[in-house]
This record gives C-alpha cells, sequence and structure tokens, in this order.
C-alpha cells in the first residue's frame, strides 16, 4: 500500500521546481517502429534514456515504486498491445529496495493489427515513475507509424527480447509452494518455499497476485543453501474479503545479474 500512497502524494504535491526536475529525468523518450513479423504481429519498443543517477520501475516495483501504466486508445488499426519485460535490476533507496532500470530502457511491444495488411498507427500515453534523490510520477505521449512493410529486425529490441527473467525451468527452480494462513486486519500471511540455487549477489523478491486489487507487501527472504523462503503479507486495497487464486502467483527473484520468473504457486 505505500507505493499506492507515495503515487497519490506524489501527484498531489508536484510543483514547479518538481516539473523542472522531471525534465531532466529523462534525456529521450521515443517509440522505436522495429518489424512486422511472418505470423502478421509487429515487434516494437519504448526506449528511454535516462539522465545519470535517474532510474525507472518495472511493472511491479516493491512498495515504494511507482509502476507504469499504457494507454493506447489514440492509435489506429490496434487490436492489441502485449509488454515484453526485460529483466529489471534492483534499485537501492536509501534503506528501501526498489525493482526497476537505469540509464537506458529498451521496453518492447508485441503489436497485433485490426489489420495485418495495413500499418499501424501507435499512440499513446506513458505514465510512469522516475526516480534520482526523490521519485515522482512523469507522463509521457509517444506515436510512430509501424509500417507493414518493415521486414528488417532492430538490434536494440532483439537484444531487449534476449534479456529476460529466466523460466524456473531454465534457472532450475523446482518444488516450489506455498502455504496461506489468516493474519491480522483481514490480511493473509503468504509463505513460498522452493529449491532455486543463487541467482547472484543480494536477492530480492517480488510476488504478484494476478489481481490489481490486492497487496502484497515486499517480502522477507531467507535462503539455507539451494532452498530459498519468501514471507510476505497480502491485503485487499479496499480492506474487503477476498480469496487468493494460487494458478495467478506470480513470483520473480531478482539478483545482481539474473532474475527468475515463476508462475503458479501451489500448496504444499
Amino acid at each position: 500500500m505505500k507505493h499506492i500512497l507515495l503515487s497519490l502524494a506524489a501527484a498531489l504535491t508536484l510543483g514547479t521546481a518538481a516539473m523542472a526536475q522531471n525534465m531532466d529525468a529523462l534525456t529521450s523518450a521515443r517509440l522505436l517502429p522495429g518489424w512486422r513479423m511472418a505470423d502478421g504481429t509487429h515487434m516494437a519498443a519504448v526506449e528511454l534514456r535516462l539522465a545519470p543517477g535517474w532510474k525507472t520501475y518495472w511493472r511491479a516495483p516493491g512498495d515504494l515504486g511507482i509502476p507504469p501504466r499504457f494507454d493506447w486508445r489514440g492509435s489506429g488499426n490496434l487490436a492489441g498491445v502485449d509488454i515484453r519485460w526485460p529483466t529489471p535490476r534492483r534499485i537501492q533507496q536509501g534503506d528501501d529496495i526498489t525493482i526497476g532500470y537505469h540509464d537506458i530502457l529498451v521496453l518492447p511491444l508485441h503489436v497485433m493489427a485490426k489489420d495485418p495488411r495495413k500499418d499501424i498507427d501507435l499512440t499513446g500515453t506513458v505514465d510512469l515513475g522516475v526516480c534520482r534523490d526523490v521519485c515522482m510520477p512523469l507522463t509521457l505521449s509517444l506515436s510512430a507509424n509501424l509500417p507493414n512493410g518493415a521486414a528488417q529486425r532492430d538490434g536494440r529490441i532483439a537484444a531487449a527480447l534476449t534479456d529476460r527473467p529466466l523460466t524456473a525451468s531454465e534457472a532450475g527452480a523446482s518444488a516450489v509452494s506455498c502455504t496461506i494462513s489468516p493474519g491480522k486486519d483481514g490480511q493473509l500471511t503468504l509463505r513460498a518455499e522452493m529449491t532455486l540455487p543463487p541467482v547472484g549477489g543480494s536477492e530480492s523478491a517480488v510476488i504478484e497476485a494476478g489481481d490489481p486489487n490486492l497487496w502484497i507487501a515486499e517480502p522477507a527472504l531467507t535462503r539455507q543453501g539451494n532452498t530459498l523462503i519468501a514471507q510476505t503479507r497480502v491485503a485487499h486495497v479496499g480492506g474487503r474479503a477476498f480469496a487468493l487464486d494460487r494458478s495467478e502467483l506470480r513470483l520473480t527473484i531478482v539478483g545482481a545479474q539474473q532474475a527468475v520468473d515463476i508462475q503458479g504457486c501451489p500448496a504444499k
């Protein structure tokens, strides 16, 4: 819930000085038009070049981050956009850890056309958080024509597609299980246990519920050899009763150089 409160506070207190600081956060932001694939879909990307010292956030940034939001409703000949997230990094913010990117972010977009024989006019806005000494929201307006005849692959996008979190099998993760028990004030306590070799350096975990109305606190990690345990709390943002779908749980373990994406967490 802290990241929700932070987002609201930042939006309400964004004054002239913060606006100027926002303008300094990015040196450029654009859509890379990419190429049309054999199946008629299109691979494009958002490219963000961050100024020195600035960072932005991954889709699930942790308690203190501001998750990015995309709105492509101004587009033409667009059926849908699927974001292919590259491997995120741990970001130290004082005593807290968030998950995101620095320097240059190329975020691949798998774009579906209503009519694959025609160009796509991709137009929209991106709401994201940027962070240096303080963190604040930023809205970008982006637009590009994605030609039907574009065939040459863009090496920047191809590299970002390759730089993805490992799957559970690729990372050697096994025996993944979750124990769910009642907690305080209507919350649930979630304990995830898995066999997973270390992913390098200090490790962080992010757990997503699949339901945007559920908040999951930053997990506390303990490791004993190849056994990793993540413990956290789950609550409904509206304070309501809720059920937790184990099949929708998504665990991402982030290390110094690599991340592991684990989907689903059955009972032990």
